[in-house]
Protein backbone atom coordinates (compact mmCIF):
# COMPACT_ATOMS: atom_id res chain seq x y z
CA UNK A 1 0.00 0.00 0.00
CA UNK A 2 1.19 3.49 -0.91
CA UNK A 3 -0.43 6.58 0.61
CA UNK A 4 0.17 9.91 -1.13
CA UNK A 5 -0.85 12.93 0.98
CA UNK A 6 -1.01 16.61 0.02
CA UNK A 7 1.73 16.13 -2.58
CA UNK A 8 3.03 18.98 -4.73
CA UNK A 9 6.09 19.59 -6.87
CA UNK A 10 7.49 22.84 -8.21
CA UNK A 11 10.24 23.33 -10.78
CA UNK A 12 11.75 26.78 -11.29
CA UNK A 13 8.72 28.55 -9.88
CA UNK A 14 6.15 26.62 -11.95
CA UNK A 15 3.93 23.96 -10.39
CA UNK A 16 3.96 20.53 -12.00
CA UNK A 17 1.18 19.19 -9.77
CA UNK A 18 -0.31 20.02 -6.37
CA UNK A 19 -2.79 18.85 -3.68
CA UNK A 20 -2.39 15.20 -4.66
CA UNK A 21 -4.04 12.63 -2.40
CA UNK A 22 -4.01 9.01 -3.62
CA UNK A 23 -4.07 5.48 -2.26
CA UNK A 24 -2.47 2.57 -4.16
CA UNK A 25 -3.59 -0.85 -2.88
CA UNK A 26 -2.37 -4.44 -3.46
CA UNK A 27 -3.79 -6.50 -6.31
CA UNK A 28 -4.31 -3.52 -8.61
CA UNK A 29 -2.41 -2.18 -11.61
CA UNK A 30 -2.35 1.59 -12.06
CA UNK A 31 -1.59 3.14 -15.46
CA UNK A 32 -0.16 6.66 -15.23
CA UNK A 33 -1.12 8.83 -18.21
CA UNK A 34 -0.72 12.48 -19.15
CA UNK A 35 0.51 14.75 -21.90
CA UNK A 36 4.23 14.94 -22.68
CA UNK A 37 5.86 17.02 -19.94
CA UNK A 38 2.96 16.57 -17.50
CA UNK A 39 5.24 14.82 -14.99
CA UNK A 40 4.53 11.08 -15.35
CA UNK A 41 8.11 9.88 -14.93
CA UNK A 42 8.72 12.55 -12.28
CA UNK A 43 5.75 11.24 -10.28
CA UNK A 44 7.22 7.73 -10.37
CA UNK A 45 10.55 9.11 -9.10
CA UNK A 46 8.75 10.71 -6.15
CA UNK A 47 7.00 7.44 -5.33
CA UNK A 48 10.33 5.57 -5.45
CA UNK A 49 12.04 8.12 -3.19
CA UNK A 50 14.48 9.20 -5.88
CA UNK A 51 13.00 12.70 -5.86
CA UNK A 52 11.70 14.78 -2.94
CA UNK A 53 8.34 16.56 -3.35
CA UNK A 54 7.99 20.26 -2.59
CA UNK A 55 5.23 19.54 -0.08
CA UNK A 56 3.40 16.48 1.20
CA UNK A 57 4.50 12.90 1.70
CA UNK A 58 4.57 9.37 0.31
CA UNK A 59 4.02 6.72 2.99
CA UNK A 60 4.95 3.07 2.43
CA UNK A 61 4.94 0.49 5.26
CA UNK A 62 8.52 -0.48 6.16
CA UNK A 63 7.89 -4.19 5.68
CA UNK A 64 6.97 -3.73 2.00
CA UNK A 65 9.61 -4.09 -0.71
CA UNK A 66 9.54 -1.83 -3.76
CA UNK A 67 11.13 -2.68 -7.10
CA UNK A 68 11.82 -0.14 -9.86
CA UNK A 69 12.50 -0.85 -13.54
CA UNK A 70 15.97 0.59 -14.18
CA UNK A 71 16.42 2.97 -17.11
CA UNK A 72 20.26 2.97 -17.29
CA UNK A 73 21.10 0.10 -19.64
CA UNK A 74 24.82 0.31 -18.84
CA UNK A 75 24.62 0.31 -15.02
CA UNK A 76 25.20 -3.43 -14.66
CA UNK A 77 27.60 -4.09 -17.56
CA UNK A 78 30.26 -5.63 -15.28
CA UNK A 79 27.85 -8.12 -13.68
CA UNK A 80 26.49 -11.40 -14.99
CA UNK A 81 22.87 -11.70 -16.06
CA UNK A 82 22.14 -13.91 -13.05
CA UNK A 83 23.65 -11.39 -10.63
CA UNK A 84 21.78 -8.53 -12.27
CA UNK A 85 18.40 -10.25 -11.98
CA UNK A 86 18.95 -11.27 -8.34
CA UNK A 87 19.92 -7.67 -7.52
CA UNK A 88 16.22 -6.99 -7.94
CA UNK A 89 15.98 -8.15 -4.31
CA UNK A 90 18.66 -5.91 -2.86
CA UNK A 91 18.73 -7.53 0.59
CA UNK A 92 18.97 -11.05 -0.82
CA UNK A 93 21.91 -10.06 -2.99
CA UNK A 94 23.64 -8.43 -0.02
CA UNK A 95 23.19 -11.60 2.05
CA UNK A 96 24.65 -13.71 -0.75
CA UNK A 97 27.67 -11.41 -1.01
CA UNK A 98 28.24 -11.46 2.76
CA UNK A 99 27.97 -15.25 2.87
CA UNK A 100 30.45 -15.71 0.03
CA UNK A 101 32.91 -13.30 1.68
CA UNK A 102 32.70 -15.14 5.01
CA UNK A 103 33.18 -18.61 3.52
CA UNK A 104 36.14 -17.34 1.49
CA UNK A 105 38.03 -16.31 4.63
CA UNK A 106 41.07 -18.42 5.50
CA UNK A 107 40.85 -17.65 9.24
CA UNK A 108 37.18 -18.56 9.76
CA UNK A 109 36.41 -17.79 13.43
CA UNK A 110 33.62 -18.87 15.76
CA UNK A 111 32.18 -15.37 15.45
CA UNK A 112 32.21 -15.79 11.67
CA UNK A 113 30.37 -19.09 12.12
CA UNK A 114 27.63 -17.43 14.18
CA UNK A 115 27.31 -14.67 11.60
CA UNK A 116 27.16 -17.22 8.79
CA UNK A 117 24.40 -19.09 10.61
CA UNK A 118 22.35 -15.89 10.88
CA UNK A 119 22.91 -15.14 7.22
CA UNK A 120 21.89 -18.66 6.19
CA UNK A 121 18.63 -18.29 8.11
CA UNK A 122 17.89 -14.97 6.46
CA UNK A 123 18.93 -16.41 3.10
CA UNK A 124 16.37 -19.21 3.46
CA UNK A 125 13.70 -16.79 4.63
CA UNK A 126 14.28 -14.69 1.49
CA UNK A 127 13.86 -17.82 -0.72
CA UNK A 128 17.54 -17.69 -1.56
CA UNK A 129 17.70 -21.39 -2.44
CA UNK A 130 15.23 -20.79 -5.27
CA UNK A 131 16.83 -17.51 -6.40
CA UNK A 132 18.82 -18.89 -9.33
CA UNK A 133 15.96 -21.00 -10.68
CA UNK A 134 13.49 -18.13 -10.21
CA UNK A 135 15.82 -15.80 -12.11
CA UNK A 136 16.15 -18.35 -14.91
CA UNK A 137 12.35 -18.70 -15.17
CA UNK A 138 11.95 -14.95 -15.60
CA UNK A 139 14.67 -14.86 -18.26
CA UNK A 140 13.07 -17.72 -20.16
CA UNK A 141 9.59 -16.22 -19.81
CA UNK A 142 10.82 -13.07 -21.50
CA UNK A 143 12.14 -15.12 -24.42
CA UNK A 144 15.87 -15.28 -23.61
CA UNK A 145 17.87 -18.49 -23.50
CA UNK A 146 18.93 -19.74 -20.07
CA UNK A 147 22.48 -20.06 -21.42
CA UNK A 148 23.00 -16.29 -21.06
CA UNK A 149 22.71 -16.43 -17.25
CA UNK A 150 26.50 -16.36 -16.81
CA UNK A 151 27.18 -13.86 -19.61
CA UNK A 152 28.05 -10.32 -18.59
CA UNK A 153 25.47 -7.63 -19.21
CA UNK A 154 28.03 -5.71 -21.26
CA UNK A 155 28.08 -8.50 -23.85
CA UNK A 156 24.31 -8.35 -24.50
CA UNK A 157 22.41 -6.47 -27.18
CA UNK A 158 20.22 -3.51 -26.25
CA UNK A 159 17.00 -5.53 -26.51
CA UNK A 160 18.44 -8.31 -24.35
CA UNK A 161 19.44 -5.80 -21.68
CA UNK A 162 15.90 -4.40 -21.65
CA UNK A 163 14.54 -7.87 -20.90
CA UNK A 164 17.10 -8.59 -18.17
CA UNK A 165 16.33 -5.29 -16.41
CA UNK A 166 12.63 -6.11 -16.62
CA UNK A 167 13.34 -9.52 -15.06
CA UNK A 168 15.25 -7.69 -12.32
CA UNK A 169 12.22 -5.51 -11.55
CA UNK A 170 9.95 -8.56 -11.31
CA UNK A 171 12.34 -10.78 -9.36
CA UNK A 172 11.60 -12.03 -5.87
CA UNK A 173 7.90 -11.11 -5.60
CA UNK A 174 8.25 -7.44 -4.63
CA UNK A 175 5.22 -5.89 -2.96
CA UNK A 176 5.29 -2.83 -5.22
CA UNK A 177 6.55 -2.56 -8.81
CA UNK A 178 7.17 0.78 -10.55
CA UNK A 179 7.77 0.66 -14.31
CA UNK A 180 8.36 3.43 -16.83
CA UNK A 181 7.60 2.30 -20.43
CA UNK A 182 8.22 -1.44 -19.79
CA UNK A 183 7.12 -2.58 -23.27
CA UNK A 184 9.62 -0.46 -25.21
CA UNK A 185 11.74 -2.71 -27.48
CA UNK A 186 9.97 -5.89 -26.33
CA UNK A 187 8.83 -8.45 -28.90
CA UNK A 188 5.18 -9.48 -28.96
CA UNK A 189 5.77 -12.75 -27.09
CA UNK A 190 7.57 -10.97 -24.24
CA UNK A 191 4.79 -8.37 -23.98
CA UNK A 192 2.15 -11.13 -23.84
CA UNK A 193 4.15 -12.91 -21.12
CA UNK A 194 4.45 -9.66 -19.11
CA UNK A 195 0.71 -9.04 -19.41
CA UNK A 196 -0.02 -12.53 -18.07
CA UNK A 197 2.50 -12.07 -15.24
CA UNK A 198 0.94 -8.79 -14.13
CA UNK A 199 -2.63 -10.11 -14.47
CA UNK A 200 -1.89 -12.65 -11.73
CA UNK A 201 0.40 -10.44 -9.64
CA UNK A 202 -0.60 -9.99 -5.98
CA UNK A 203 1.06 -6.64 -5.26
CA UNK A 204 0.66 -3.06 -6.47
CA UNK A 205 1.87 -2.18 -9.97
CA UNK A 206 2.26 1.44 -11.10
CA UNK A 207 3.22 1.83 -14.75
CA UNK A 208 3.80 4.68 -17.19
CA UNK A 209 3.14 3.61 -20.78
CA UNK A 210 2.12 4.96 -24.17
CA UNK A 211 1.04 1.45 -25.21
CA UNK A 212 -2.76 1.60 -25.12
CA UNK A 213 -3.15 -2.14 -25.76
CA UNK A 214 -0.92 -2.90 -22.78
CA UNK A 215 -2.77 -0.42 -20.54
CA UNK A 216 -6.09 -1.96 -21.57
CA UNK A 217 -4.93 -5.48 -20.80
CA UNK A 218 -3.32 -4.93 -17.41
CA UNK A 219 -4.79 -1.85 -15.72
CA UNK A 220 -7.54 -1.80 -13.11
CA UNK A 221 -7.13 1.97 -12.61
CA UNK A 222 -5.93 4.99 -14.59
CA UNK A 223 -3.97 7.75 -12.82
CA UNK A 224 -4.41 10.88 -14.91
CA UNK A 225 -2.04 13.87 -14.65
CA UNK A 226 -3.96 16.79 -16.09
CA UNK A 227 -3.75 20.54 -15.44
CA UNK A 228 -1.60 20.30 -12.31
CA UNK A 229 -3.81 17.65 -10.73
CA UNK A 230 -3.39 13.90 -10.38
CA UNK A 231 -6.63 11.96 -10.19
CA UNK A 232 -7.34 8.25 -10.06
CA UNK A 233 -10.15 6.54 -11.98
CA UNK A 234 -11.46 2.98 -12.06
CA UNK A 235 -11.02 1.03 -15.30
CA UNK A 236 -8.49 0.58 -18.08
CA UNK A 237 -7.38 3.16 -20.65
CA UNK A 238 -10.19 2.46 -23.12
CA UNK A 239 -12.80 2.98 -20.40
CA UNK A 240 -11.10 6.19 -19.25
CA UNK A 241 -10.88 7.53 -22.82
CA UNK A 242 -14.44 6.75 -23.88
CA UNK A 243 -15.97 7.90 -20.61
CA UNK A 244 -13.99 11.17 -20.61
CA UNK A 245 -15.14 11.84 -24.19
CA UNK A 246 -18.74 11.08 -23.19
CA UNK A 247 -18.54 13.43 -20.19
CA UNK A 248 -17.06 16.18 -22.35
CA UNK A 249 -19.90 15.88 -24.88
CA UNK A 250 -22.46 16.06 -22.08
CA UNK A 251 -20.83 19.12 -20.54
CA UNK A 252 -21.29 20.87 -23.89
CA UNK A 253 -24.96 19.90 -23.96
CA UNK A 254 -25.99 21.90 -20.93
CA UNK A 255 -29.68 21.77 -21.84
CA UNK A 256 -29.80 18.00 -21.47
CA UNK A 257 -31.71 16.80 -18.41
CA UNK A 258 -29.63 15.38 -15.57
CA UNK A 259 -31.74 12.22 -15.48
CA UNK A 260 -30.97 11.50 -19.15
CA UNK A 261 -27.26 12.08 -18.57
CA UNK A 262 -27.18 9.72 -15.62
CA UNK A 263 -29.07 7.01 -17.53
CA UNK A 264 -26.65 7.18 -20.49
CA UNK A 265 -23.62 7.07 -18.19
CA UNK A 266 -24.99 4.10 -16.26
CA UNK A 267 -25.61 2.19 -19.51
CA UNK A 268 -22.06 2.99 -20.55
CA UNK A 269 -20.64 1.67 -17.25
CA UNK A 270 -22.67 -1.54 -17.56
CA UNK A 271 -21.38 -2.14 -21.10
CA UNK A 272 -17.77 -1.86 -19.98
CA UNK A 273 -18.36 -4.01 -16.90
CA UNK A 274 -19.06 -6.94 -19.23
CA UNK A 275 -15.96 -6.27 -21.35
CA UNK A 276 -13.66 -9.26 -21.78
CA UNK A 277 -10.05 -9.14 -20.57
CA UNK A 278 -7.55 -11.16 -18.52
CA UNK A 279 -9.24 -13.25 -15.86
CA UNK A 280 -7.99 -11.67 -12.64
CA UNK A 281 -7.94 -8.09 -13.89
CA UNK A 282 -11.33 -8.48 -15.56
CA UNK A 283 -12.93 -9.78 -12.35
CA UNK A 284 -11.34 -7.00 -10.29
CA UNK A 285 -12.36 -4.35 -12.81
CA UNK A 286 -15.95 -5.60 -13.01
CA UNK A 287 -16.32 -5.36 -9.24
CA UNK A 288 -14.94 -1.82 -9.25
CA UNK A 289 -17.08 -0.68 -12.17
CA UNK A 290 -20.21 -2.16 -10.63
CA UNK A 291 -19.70 0.16 -7.65
CA UNK A 292 -18.85 3.20 -9.77
CA UNK A 293 -21.11 6.23 -9.49
CA UNK A 294 -21.62 8.89 -12.13
CA UNK A 295 -19.81 11.48 -9.99
CA UNK A 296 -16.63 9.36 -10.12
CA UNK A 297 -16.43 9.42 -13.93
CA UNK A 298 -13.48 11.33 -15.46
CA UNK A 299 -14.02 14.84 -16.84
CA UNK A 300 -10.72 15.53 -18.60
CA UNK A 301 -9.65 18.87 -20.02
CA UNK A 302 -7.38 17.01 -22.46
CA UNK A 303 -7.22 18.38 -26.02
CA UNK A 304 -6.89 16.10 -29.03
CA UNK A 305 -5.48 17.25 -32.38
CA UNK A 306 -7.66 16.63 -35.41
CA UNK A 307 -6.01 14.25 -37.84
CA UNK A 308 -8.10 13.37 -40.87
CA UNK A 309 -7.14 12.65 -44.48
CA UNK A 310 -9.16 13.56 -47.56
CA UNK A 311 -8.38 12.43 -51.13
CA UNK A 312 -8.29 14.91 -54.00
CA UNK A 313 -8.98 11.99 -56.38
CA UNK A 314 -9.88 8.36 -55.87
CA UNK A 315 -7.26 5.74 -56.69
CA UNK A 316 -7.64 3.50 -59.72
CA UNK A 317 -7.23 -0.26 -59.80
CA UNK A 318 -3.41 -0.31 -59.90
CA UNK A 319 -1.76 0.91 -56.70
CA UNK A 320 1.81 -0.43 -56.34
CA UNK A 321 3.78 -3.36 -57.75
CA UNK A 322 7.05 -4.31 -55.98
CA UNK A 323 9.21 -6.96 -57.69
CA UNK A 324 12.36 -8.62 -56.35
CA UNK A 325 13.70 -5.71 -54.29
CA UNK A 326 17.09 -6.32 -52.66
CA UNK A 327 19.28 -3.86 -50.79
CA UNK A 328 22.46 -4.00 -48.71
CA UNK A 329 23.03 -1.28 -46.09
CA UNK A 330 26.42 -0.93 -44.36
CA UNK A 331 27.44 -4.42 -45.48
CA UNK A 332 24.21 -6.06 -44.24
CA UNK A 333 21.58 -7.33 -46.68
CA UNK A 334 18.38 -5.89 -45.21
CA UNK A 335 16.07 -6.64 -48.16
CA UNK A 336 16.32 -9.88 -50.09
CA UNK A 337 14.04 -10.46 -53.10
CA UNK A 338 11.01 -8.70 -51.61
CA UNK A 339 7.91 -8.79 -53.82
CA UNK A 340 4.28 -7.82 -53.23
CA UNK A 341 1.33 -6.13 -54.93
CA UNK A 342 -0.81 -3.50 -53.23
CA UNK A 343 -4.51 -3.70 -54.07
CA UNK A 344 -7.12 -0.97 -53.86
CA UNK A 345 -8.22 -0.44 -50.24
CA UNK A 346 -5.23 -2.27 -48.74
CA UNK A 347 -3.96 -0.92 -45.45
CA UNK A 348 -0.73 -2.82 -44.90
CA UNK A 349 1.30 -2.94 -41.67
CA UNK A 350 4.94 -3.84 -42.25
CA UNK A 351 6.59 -5.78 -39.43
CA UNK A 352 9.99 -7.39 -38.93
CA UNK A 353 13.08 -8.02 -36.89
CA UNK A 354 14.85 -5.02 -38.44
CA UNK A 355 13.52 -1.47 -38.41
CA UNK A 356 16.23 -0.61 -40.95
CA UNK A 357 14.77 -3.10 -43.43
CA UNK A 358 11.33 -1.50 -43.37
CA UNK A 359 12.71 2.05 -43.44
CA UNK A 360 14.87 1.07 -46.42
CA UNK A 361 11.85 -0.39 -48.23
CA UNK A 362 9.86 2.80 -47.67
CA UNK A 363 12.76 4.99 -48.85
CA UNK A 364 13.05 2.94 -52.04
CA UNK A 365 9.36 3.07 -52.98
CA UNK A 366 9.31 6.80 -52.19
CA UNK A 367 12.27 7.41 -54.49
CA UNK A 368 14.75 8.41 -51.80
CA UNK A 369 17.01 5.39 -52.28
CA UNK A 370 17.91 3.11 -55.20
CA UNK A 371 17.58 -0.69 -54.82
CA UNK A 372 20.50 -2.98 -55.60
CA UNK A 373 18.13 -5.26 -57.49
CA UNK A 374 14.45 -5.31 -58.40
CA UNK A 375 11.90 -2.66 -59.25
CA UNK A 376 8.69 -0.96 -58.15
CA UNK A 377 5.90 0.80 -60.03
CA UNK A 378 3.15 3.08 -58.74
CA UNK A 379 -0.21 3.20 -60.53
CA UNK A 380 -0.84 6.20 -62.79
CA UNK A 381 -3.66 7.52 -60.56
CA UNK A 382 -1.69 7.31 -57.31
CA UNK A 383 -0.57 10.33 -55.31
CA UNK A 384 1.48 9.73 -52.17
CA UNK A 385 2.24 11.42 -48.87
CA UNK A 386 5.25 10.20 -46.88
CA UNK A 387 5.94 10.40 -43.16
CA UNK A 388 9.64 9.43 -42.78
CA UNK A 389 11.04 8.00 -39.55
CA UNK A 390 13.45 10.97 -39.38
CA UNK A 391 11.98 14.33 -40.38
CA UNK A 392 14.71 16.56 -38.94
CA UNK A 393 15.81 17.72 -42.40
CA UNK A 394 12.44 19.48 -42.76
CA UNK A 395 13.21 21.67 -39.73
CA UNK A 396 16.99 21.85 -39.10
CA UNK A 397 18.33 25.34 -39.69
CA UNK A 398 14.90 26.59 -40.78
CA UNK A 399 13.90 29.85 -39.09
CA UNK A 400 10.45 30.07 -40.69
CA UNK A 401 7.50 30.31 -38.35
CA UNK A 402 5.03 27.43 -38.17
CA UNK A 403 2.58 29.59 -40.14
CA UNK A 404 5.04 30.24 -42.99
CA UNK A 405 6.32 26.66 -42.95
CA UNK A 406 2.85 25.15 -43.43
CA UNK A 407 1.95 27.84 -46.03
CA UNK A 408 4.46 26.16 -48.41
CA UNK A 409 2.20 23.13 -48.70
CA UNK A 410 -1.24 24.75 -48.84
CA UNK A 411 -3.32 25.78 -51.84
CA UNK A 412 -5.14 28.30 -49.63
CA UNK A 413 -2.39 30.55 -48.24
CA UNK A 414 -4.62 33.03 -46.39
CA UNK A 415 -3.80 33.49 -42.72
CA UNK A 416 -7.44 32.96 -41.72
CA UNK A 417 -7.55 29.48 -43.29
CA UNK A 418 -4.11 28.46 -42.02
CA UNK A 419 -4.86 29.68 -38.48
CA UNK A 420 -8.00 27.56 -38.41
CA UNK A 421 -6.16 24.56 -39.79
CA UNK A 422 -3.27 24.86 -37.32
CA UNK A 423 -5.69 25.46 -34.46
CA UNK A 424 -7.15 22.00 -34.99
CA UNK A 425 -3.59 20.68 -34.69
CA UNK A 426 -3.26 22.46 -31.30
CA UNK A 427 -1.15 25.35 -32.61
CA UNK A 428 -3.09 28.38 -31.40
CA UNK A 429 -2.48 32.04 -30.59
CA UNK A 430 1.17 33.06 -30.80
CA UNK A 431 2.25 29.41 -31.15
CA UNK A 432 2.00 29.77 -34.93
CA UNK A 433 4.85 32.30 -34.89
CA UNK A 434 7.36 29.95 -33.25
CA UNK A 435 10.37 29.13 -35.48
CA UNK A 436 10.14 25.50 -36.59
CA UNK A 437 13.78 24.77 -35.72
CA UNK A 438 13.01 25.10 -31.98
CA UNK A 439 9.93 22.86 -31.90
CA UNK A 440 9.73 19.79 -29.66
CA UNK A 441 9.62 16.30 -31.14
CA UNK A 442 5.86 16.10 -30.70
CA UNK A 443 5.28 19.53 -32.29
CA UNK A 444 7.37 18.55 -35.31
CA UNK A 445 5.30 15.39 -35.73
CA UNK A 446 2.09 17.45 -35.68
CA UNK A 447 3.59 19.74 -38.34
CA UNK A 448 4.41 16.72 -40.50
CA UNK A 449 0.86 15.41 -40.18
CA UNK A 450 -0.46 18.86 -41.10
CA UNK A 451 1.69 18.76 -44.22
CA UNK A 452 0.41 15.29 -45.15
CA UNK A 453 -3.22 16.29 -44.75
CA UNK A 454 -2.80 19.31 -47.04
CA UNK A 455 -1.51 17.10 -49.87
CA UNK A 456 -4.84 15.20 -50.03
CA UNK A 457 -3.10 12.11 -51.41
CA UNK A 458 -4.82 8.78 -51.98
CA UNK A 459 -1.94 6.68 -50.61
CA UNK A 460 -0.17 7.32 -47.29
CA UNK A 461 3.25 5.89 -46.40
CA UNK A 462 4.16 6.24 -42.71
CA UNK A 463 7.30 5.03 -40.94
CA UNK A 464 6.60 4.85 -37.17
CA UNK A 465 4.61 8.08 -37.04
CA UNK A 466 3.73 7.98 -33.32
CA UNK A 467 7.29 8.35 -32.02
CA UNK A 468 7.42 11.42 -29.70
CA UNK A 469 3.61 11.62 -29.39
CA UNK A 470 1.49 11.58 -26.25
CA UNK A 471 -1.55 9.30 -25.89
CA UNK A 472 -3.95 11.99 -27.11
CA UNK A 473 -2.07 12.51 -30.37
CA UNK A 474 -1.56 8.75 -30.83
CA UNK A 475 -5.32 8.27 -30.48
CA UNK A 476 -5.93 11.01 -33.07
CA UNK A 477 -3.49 9.39 -35.51
CA UNK A 478 -5.18 6.03 -34.95
CA UNK A 479 -8.62 7.48 -35.70
CA UNK A 480 -7.39 9.34 -38.78
CA UNK A 481 -5.72 6.32 -40.37
CA UNK A 482 -8.62 4.03 -39.49
CA UNK A 483 -11.17 6.34 -41.14
CA UNK A 484 -9.09 7.11 -44.26
CA UNK A 485 -10.68 5.66 -47.42
CA UNK A 486 -7.46 5.30 -49.43
CA UNK A 487 -4.40 3.06 -49.15
CA UNK A 488 -2.02 3.06 -46.19
CA UNK A 489 1.44 1.46 -46.00
CA UNK A 490 2.85 1.85 -42.52
CA UNK A 491 5.05 0.62 -39.70
CA UNK A 492 4.20 1.34 -36.08
CA UNK A 493 5.21 0.34 -32.55
CA UNK A 494 1.61 0.82 -31.43
CA UNK A 495 -0.30 -2.47 -31.13
CA UNK A 496 -3.70 -0.75 -31.20
CA UNK A 497 -2.95 1.16 -34.40
CA UNK A 498 -1.73 -1.97 -36.19
CA UNK A 499 -4.76 -3.95 -34.98
CA UNK A 500 -7.42 -1.35 -35.84
CA UNK A 501 -5.96 0.10 -39.07
CA UNK A 502 -4.33 -2.80 -40.97
CA UNK A 503 -6.32 -5.27 -43.04
CA UNK A 504 -3.13 -6.96 -44.25
CA UNK A 505 0.23 -7.76 -42.66
CA UNK A 506 3.60 -8.09 -44.41
CA UNK A 507 6.48 -9.30 -42.24
CA UNK A 508 10.01 -8.99 -43.57
CA UNK A 509 12.74 -11.00 -41.86
CA UNK A 510 15.72 -13.24 -42.61
CA UNK A 511 13.42 -16.18 -43.40
CA UNK A 512 11.60 -14.29 -46.13
CA UNK A 513 8.58 -12.09 -46.72
CA UNK A 514 5.33 -13.26 -45.10
CA UNK A 515 2.16 -11.71 -46.50
CA UNK A 516 -1.25 -12.39 -44.92
CA UNK A 517 -4.68 -10.83 -45.24
CA UNK A 518 -6.41 -10.11 -41.94
CA UNK A 519 -5.88 -8.22 -38.72
CA UNK A 520 -2.71 -8.07 -36.64
CA UNK A 521 -4.06 -10.39 -33.96
CA UNK A 522 -5.17 -12.89 -36.61
CA UNK A 523 -1.63 -12.75 -37.98
CA UNK A 524 -0.16 -13.39 -34.53
CA UNK A 525 -2.34 -16.51 -34.19
CA UNK A 526 -1.29 -17.72 -37.64
CA UNK A 527 2.43 -17.23 -37.07
CA UNK A 528 2.38 -19.15 -33.76
CA UNK A 529 2.24 -22.36 -35.76
CA UNK A 530 4.76 -21.31 -38.41
CA UNK A 531 8.01 -21.31 -36.37
CA UNK A 532 8.96 -17.94 -37.82
CA UNK A 533 10.59 -16.51 -34.69
CA UNK A 534 9.90 -13.38 -32.67
CA UNK A 535 9.60 -9.79 -33.86
CA UNK A 536 8.96 -6.37 -32.45
CA UNK A 537 6.50 -3.79 -33.66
Amino acid sequence: MITVSNLSLQFGGSTLFKDVDLLFTPGNCYGVIGANGAGKSTFLKILSGELEPTTGSVTIPKDLRMSVLKQDHFEFDEYTVQETVIMGNKRLYEVMQEKDALYAKEDFTEEDGNKASELEAEFAELNGWEAESDAAKLIQGLGLDESIMYSTMGSLSGNEKVKVLLAQALFGNPDIILMDEPTNHLDIDAIAWLEDFLAEYFGSVIVVSHDRHFLNNVCTHIVDIDYNKIKMYVGNYEFWYESSQLIQRMIKQQNKKNEEKIKELQMFIQRFSANKSKSKQATSRRKLLDKLTVEEMPASSRRYPFIGFDMEREAGKDILQVTGLSKTVDGVKVLDDVSFTVGKGDKIAFLGESEIAITTLFKIIMGEMEPDEGSYKWGSTITTSYFPIDSDHFFAGCTMTILDWIRQYSNDVTETYLRGFLGRMLFSGDDIFKPVNVLSGGEKVRCMFSRMMLFQSNCLVLDRPTNHLDLESITAVNNGLRDFKGNVLFASHDHEIVQTVANRIIEINQKGCFDKLGTYEEYIEWRKGQNIGTFTL
